[in-house]
Order: C-alpha cells, then structure tokens, then sequence
C-alpha cells in the first residue's frame, strides 16, 4: 500500500489558509450537488418510498414488454431506461466535470489518495447519498480518477452508489421482505470493500505517490485559465469520453435481451448452473436505479429459484457493461476484469447462501 506520511501534502498551509476565498469553489460543488440530488434522487426516492410501503411494489418490472426481436428490444429498452436515467445521467455528468475544476486536488488526495482501507471506506462512505445507478456514478468516478483518486477509493464510490443505495435498501424491504435486505446490506458491504481492496492491490501503486507530489505543486499555482473555460473543457472531455459508448451499449444490451433472459418457470430452481448464468448476466445487464426490485419480483411469482434471484438481486445493479466501458480509461483493463469476475463471484455466493436463509 502507498504511504504519503512522507509526501509534501502533509506539511505546509491548505489552499484554504493561503487564500480565504477558496472555500467558495468547494461550497459551489456542495450546492450543486446538494440541489441536483434532492431534485433527481432524494424527493423523488422519498415520495416512492410511502407507494412501496402501502403497495408493496414499485411498478412493473422493466423486462415486461414482451418484445421478441432484437430491434424492437433495443428501441423499446432503450426508451423506456433513458427516460428513467436522464436526469441522473445529466447530473453525473456535471459533477465529473465540476470536481475537476472545483475541488483542490490535493484536498481530493487528501481525503481518497492513500491506496489502503481508510480511503476506501471513504470513498463508499461518501457515495451513499448520491443514490445513482452505476452508469451515472461513471462520470463521476471517471472525474475523480482525472485528479488521481486512488483505485479503491473510485471503485467503492462507484459500487457502494446502486449497492449500498439506501433508498433501494428501503424499497426491497417493503417489497420483497426484510430478509432480502438484511442479505443485500451485508453482502453489499462485502461486495464493495472486498472488490474495491483486491482491485487496488492489483493496480499500479507507484503511480500515487507522484500524483500526490503533482497535486501539492499544482495547489501552490492559482489558475491561469478561467474557470468557465476550465468547467467548458472538461464537461466536453468527459461527455466525449462516456456518453457515447453508453448509448450504443445500451442499444446493443436492449437486444440481447431477447437471448438474455430465458422464459421463467419453476423448472429453473436452484441449481448453480442457473446461478451462475444469472450472476453472469445480471453484472452484464443495465438498468435503472432500483429496477432489480420489479425484475426479481416479477419473476419470484413466475417460479425463479431464490438462489438465482438473490443473485440477479445483487448482480444487477453493481456494474454493468455499459458503466464498464464508461470507464475504460480510468482504469487498466485487469482492474475492470477483476472487478467483473469479483462480482459475479459475489453474486453466486450471495445466491447460495440466501437459498439457506431466506
């Protein structure tokens, strides 16, 4: 694990004591975080929670138009997830880009810079009240990662955001029961300090320190470009960067769709062959936040095993294949791959024991 006890962040002043008035880029950030989300998330998740609580239900499952060709999948998938994400998808956007331009890089190092524990707690810490599924955590992690947050603090941020989402936590509990999110809350922790931990151990340590030499340089040096052609620069090199991959790769998903996702009957049961496959394309699939719960509920009453559910359950919203290629030049391809592998893993292992327990 680095160490930065040596490195020039810890001693001297912080760019607050130099200058009073830095304080107001961060407050800036604050605010528009603060303001998007309790318009995108935290009113809207609020209002939901009362239908769950009194339907037990949160509407029909995502999967339930019955389309049997692949473009007429991926038009209507895609419709149907944009309009549920677009606001959200907006708001990861911005604050990519603001994080770059509006939070010193040495107070960001600060807080996720060391490759160890701490910091990765941290970043799943600070993740929890952003409530977005893993597409729209992307940018977002992406911006963090451009100011060289280290792979484990990104990662937890980006994980901990649909797994640990603690409306959804909610919502399952009056939906499918307590039980299942006792099992999610658990195996969440698990899922986003365990990936986070190992994906960071396989990743480039040496690389942190000398971001962190690079940080304390560039706090010392005010900013010769103004910030509206700063945010402008790096709003257009992260929407470029991200968003279109995401599209195709949620057109192409909408199709395979048709293949993905078998008929459901009680003949499927419990057996790990249909685990696994069900851990495999629940880590692949997209879909909004919180669509895991009509999906699993939905096919709870066509006869799917609990084991395969609870894999799906968990699987589903962690990452997926678009939020995976989001991300490709943040991380190294090995990292993504581990982190792909890990949560399958975690998904057939949650499977199985939630055959024994629910």
């Amino acid at each position: 694990m680095d160490n930065f006890s040596s490195s020039p962040l810890s001693p001297g002043p912080s760019p607050f004591a130099r200058n009073p008035a830095a304080w107001l880029k961060p407050a800036l950030f604050l605010l528009v975080a603060i303001v998007g989300l309790y318009y995108v998330k935290w009113s809207p998740y609020y209002l939901k929670s009362f239908v769950a609580a009194d339907k037990h239900s949160i509407g029909a499952s995502i999967l339930a138009d019955g389309a049997d060709s692949p473009m007429a999948a991926a038009l209507a998938y895609a419709k149907v997830y944009f309009l549920a994400i677009w606001k959200a998808a907006v708001l990861g956007v911005i604050l990519g880009s603001l994080v770059q331009v509006l939070i010193p890089r040495d107070w960001l190092l600060r807080l996720f810079g060391q490759a160890g524990i701490a910091s990765t707690m941290r970043g799943g810490l600070f993740a929890l009240p952003g409530m977005m599924c893993s597409c729209c955590a992307a940018p977002v992690v992406a911006g963090m990662r451009r100011q060289q947050v280290s792979v484990g603090a990104a990662l937890a941020f980006w994980i901990a955001n649909p797994v640990l989402n603690p409306a959804t936590l909610v919502f399952m509990g009056f939906v499918l029961g307590w039980g299942f999110t006792a099992l999610r809350l658990v195996a969440g922790v698990a899922l986003v300090l365990g990936v986070s931990l190992i994906a960071q151990r396989i990743a480039k340590p040496e690389s942190m320190p000398q971001a962190a030499v690079d940080a304390a340089a560039e706090a010392a040096t005010p900013d010769q470009q103004a910030f509206l052609g700063r945010w402008m620069q790096k709003l257009w090199q992260l929407f470029w960067s991200t968003i279109p991959v995401y599209i195709v790769a949620v057109l192409a998903l909408g199709a395979a769709r048709v293949w993905l996702f078998p008929h459901i009957d009680a003949s499927i049961g419990n057996s790990l062959p249909w685990i696994v496959a069900f851990a495999v394309i629940g880590t692949l699939f997209v879909i909004p936040t919180a669509a895991e719960i009509p999906i699993v509920q939905s096919m709870l009453a066509l006869g799917l095993g609990i084991a395969p559910a609870v894999a799906l359950l968990m699987t589903l919203p962690s990452i997926s294949l678009p939020s995976l290629l989001m991300l490709r030049k943040s991380f190294t391809p090995r990292v993504l791959l581990t982190v792909t592998a890990l949560t399958m893993l975690v998904g057939v292992i949650a499977g199985l024991i939630g055959v024994m327990v629910l």
